[in-house]
């Protein structure tokens, strides 16, 4: 392992619900040869819930030789421990507005929770607060449109029973924030103003709810989650770890030049990512209602590898997908003990089937227009389909480029296969990497991606 001499070593580290992950990475070169972006090191450890999160940054710290970046301040993470972020979003109509912050909420590492449209009355509340989100994204109207809704919504969020402490980004007609910010400033709710994210009809700007949804996560659901009480935690984590792998793949994207698909298998869900660049007509369409985004997240909550083990079975039948009965039964023993793990080859192949199939399903649902009329998400010019995820990351090398080969083999979604991807594994784990670096550090942060899209991490 090279020095991190001078001080330019960076720890990168993902806090996650099972395990914790970190990097120690060259962010600038050094006397000992080392490059920018290069990885010295890499471990895991079981996250530390039963005592302090912190307990296993530090140990992974120590472990890879510099125990002092953490009280340094030379450390960056991201955590989805303790069910990571969940989101409710309230707007104005169901299939503009509330399906506008909808898209946005996963573009910003969110769970979605709890979608509503409308003015919100007694029942509506009542069915928000059952879904205990950490955050509301409050939608609605164009910018110079309805402000009525946006304007009842803020004022029943401020006098609602929702926990005190569930903040509120407000992120919809730019008329009708003022009022809406009074309301709740008067409630004392916790709130940030974020630029609308449907401003005209066609259009949807993400960026600025995607800041204040992180600000918000980082200033109130952090700390809120009781994970650790040393200080540190809430000063190193800077996104949801979803939102950091998006983040990842923007600078992959912009790297390679090309499009790139990423597939996370994980035990409870399995997300989608995606960076398509409009190409023909759909560069100038501006018809959808809502228009796709060119960086995109799908997260399918019935697709895991444990806890929802049999919802693959499930959606692997409506999409008409075959699964055996060893399969099926399988599934079935892993809805009942999520902590199992594989015994002997046959099992593992019954897992990485499993995986096949939560892959197919999610990237099906991922290029699929949401509304009739809609064109599918363009996947023709995908230069890099890449996996992730435990399952993927423990299987051997060319059954893991096998199943996904599969994945982008896949015609029966409705639209037109990727030509000729190149197909990787991220075995190491540098997406997310990239994702923290790239705010502070965007010169390492595209080293370590080149090194991912080469394979060589």
């Amino acid at each position: 392992m090279g020095s991190p001499i001078g001080h330019q070593a960076l720890l990168v580290v993902d806090v996650g619900s099972t395990f914790t992950k970190a990097a120690l990475v060259q962010v600038s070169a050094d006397s000992a040869g080392d490059e920018t972006g290069a990885v010295l090191g890499r471990a895991e450890t079981p996250t530390t819930l039963d005592t302090d999160v912190m307990d296993g940054v530090r140990s992974l710290a120590a472990h890879l030789g510099d125990a002092a970046a953490v009280d340094d301040g030379r450390i960056v993470a991201c955590s989805s421990a303790g069910g990571g972020l969940r989101l409710a979003v309230i707007g104005y109509e169901r299939t503009v507005t509330a399906e506008a912050g909808y898209r946005v909420g996963l573009s910003a590492g969110a769970k979605v929770v709890h979608v509503a449209s409308g003015p919100l009355d007694t029942a509506a509340l009542a069915a928000l607060a059952e879904a205990r989100p950490d955050i509301v994204l409050l939608v609605g109207g164009t910018d110079g449109g309805n402000a009525e809704v946006l304007q009842h919504n803020g004022i029943a969020l401020a006098a609602s029973t929702l926990p005190h402490d569930v903040p509120v980004v407000v992120a919809g007609n730019l008329d009708a924030q003022p009022a809406v910010a009074a309301a709740l400033q008067r409630a004392g709710r916790p709130h940030v103003l974020a630029d609308n994210v449907l401003p005209e009809i066609g259009v949807v700007a993400p960026a600025s709810a995607r800041v204040a949804i992180r600000e918000v996560f980082l200033r109130h659901v952090i700390g809120g989650k009781g994970l650790s009480t040393d200080a540190a935690f809430a000063r190193v984590v800077r996104a949801a770890t979803p939102d950091a792998v998006l983040a990842g793949v923007e600078v992959l994207a912009e790297v390679l030049d090309q499009d790139v698909l990423v597939v996370d298998v994980g035990g409870a869900t399995t997300d989608v990512y995606s960076a398509v660049t409009p190409r023909g007509d759909d560069a100038g369409r501006r018809t959808e209602v809502v228009a796709p985004l060119r960086f995109s997240r799908t997260v399918e909550a019935d697709l895991g590898m444990r806890w929802n083990a049999e919802g693959v079975i499930e959606a692997a039948a409506r999409e008409h997908l075959p699964t055996s009965t060893a399969l099926r039964r399988y599934a079935a023993r892993l809805g009942e003990q999520p902590a199992y793990l594989p015994s002997g080859p046959g099992e593992a192949a019954l897992d990485l089937d499993l995986a096949r199939l939560a892959a197919i399903v999610a990237v099906r649902r991922h290029a699929r227009p949401p509304f009739p009329g809609e064109a599918p998400r363009a996947l023709t010019d995908l230069g890099l389909v890449l996996g992730s995820g435990g399952v993927l990351r423990h299987t051997p090398s060319t059954e893991a480029r096998a199943l996904l080969e599969a994945v982008a083999a896949d015609h029966a979604g409705g639209w037109r296969v990727p030509r000729a991807p190149r197909i990787g594994v991220d075995a190491a784990y540098l997406l997310v990497v990239v994702g923290l670096l790239a705010p502070t550090h965007p010169d390492a942060a595209r080293a370590v991606a080149r090194r991912l899209a080469l394979g060589d991490g």
